[in-house]
């Protein structure tokens, strides 16, 4: 396994997750609030807060369950750039689609190695037994 190259995944993944809260949280509070002044759509920042001290930690369970989690921010990403008249939410949009992308195949790669070292070691004493 290169360590190198999981440690350029696992930073990678990292650092995406915390811009695409901050993303979130400027969206909706300050550069393009669905309400002037900003609106209530920055609490959907919250959940990805939940799997960040995880993947800070290079937890292999958190990052499994959120490159899930991850698939709703595309989504409403796609949604939203596709669908707001304001070119800045838009773009912003697109920017919450980078980052999801970008998260979900940093962990994939990340978890790759690790997937397959353990589905190794479950064959050989499985072979044992």
């Amino acid at each position: 396994m290169n360590t190198d190259r999981n440690s350029a995944y696992y930073l990678t993944a990292s650092l995406s997750l915390i811009a695409l809260i901050l993303v979130c949280v400027l969206w909706e509070a300050v550069l393009a609030p669905l309400r002037p002044g900003g609106s209530w759509m920055v609490i959907k920042a919250l959940p990805l807060l939940i799997p960040l001290r995880g993947v800070v930690k290079r937890d292999n369970y958190t990052m499994q369950w959120s490159s899930m989690l991850i698939w709703l921010y595309f989504t409403e990403g796609v949604v939203r750039a596709a669908s707001d008249r304001i070119f800045l939410s838009s773009v912003l949009a697109g920017l919450e689609v980078a980052l999801s992308l970008i998260f979900f195949f940093s962990v994939i790669l990340y978890l790759r190695p690790l997937k397959k070292a353990a589905k190794a070691l479950a064959k050989s004493k499985a072979e044992q037994s």
